[in-house]
Parts: structure tokens; sequence; C-alpha cells
């Protein structure tokens, strides 16, 4: 399946594509297109991340939580990177230490990387990296 996003990818159209591949979809390609374009001229693709679509904000909420909540992925490791990039992307006030270090580093990623389809390859072992911990730590606290 196709899956289209505004091009630039920050913290949210980072972590979906990530959900994407991980847990709803493991062949996924991803077209990035520019800021401007309105998601009724897609006709090739699910739309992500665009003012107005499904898996986009909705009620405080990012285009991740539309993603958990559509495709009901109820794993707790991936519940608590969603409270992660959650707080990351819609800017909270007092957000937690972790929400913020991700910005930054989703920041960094868009310096070094040539393009978006680099900065989801290196920006996903970040995600990978948040999944292992939180699935061990969960797993120690019900041992």
């Amino acid at each position: 399946m196709k899956w289209v996003t505004r091009e630039h990818v920050h913290v949210d159209r980072v972590a979906c594509p990530w959900l994407i591949k991980r847990f709803i979809d493991p062949e996924a390609e991803f077209i990035f297109v520019p800021r401007d374009t309105d998601p009724a001229t897609i006709t090739e693709g699910i739309p992500f991340d665009f003012k107005g679509v499904e898996l986009g904000h909705h009620d405080g909420k990012c285009s991740f939580d539309a993603f958990v909540e559509k495709y009901n992925i109820t794993d707790p490791a991936v519940l608590k990177i969603a409270e992660i990039v959650r707080e990351a992307d819609t800017h909270v006030e007092n957000p937690w230490p972790l929400a913020v270090a991700l910005d930054i580093l989703a920041r960094g990623y868009r310096m070094i990387c040539k393009d978006d389809y680099e900065t989801l390859e290196k920006e996903f072992y970040l995600y990978d990296a948040m999944y292992a911990y939180f699935k061990k730590q969960i797993e120690e606290e019900k041992a």
C-alpha cells in the first residue's frame, strides 16, 4: 500500500511511518508531497498527517494517535511511545523531557539527512530503540 504525507518530515511524520511499517503494513511505500498539497487531490495512496484527514490531528491528539485508534493497536510499549510523540508533536505545556528530546532529535535528523527517505531510515532506529526499552520496562514491571 502507498501512504502519502507532507515532505520535510518531523516527529509525527516519522513516527507514523515507523508504526505503519512495524505494526500495520510491512510492505508500505511512502510518498512525500509539498506541504500545501490538498489531500482531496491525492488519488494514489492513503493520506496521513494532513489537515482534515482521518489519519490526522483531532481533539488535541496527533496522527500517531489516529493510527493507534483506527488499527486498534494495544501494545503497551506503542502506547507509551504515543504519549511521547503526542507531547513532542502537539507542543503541550510542560512536556515530558523525553518528548523535548524527541523533538530536538527529529530536528537534528532533518539537518543531517539528504531527504525524507533517509530521515525515515535513520530515525526508525530511534523508534525501534524506544520500543525495545519500553517493552523491556513493561515486562520487568509485570515480573
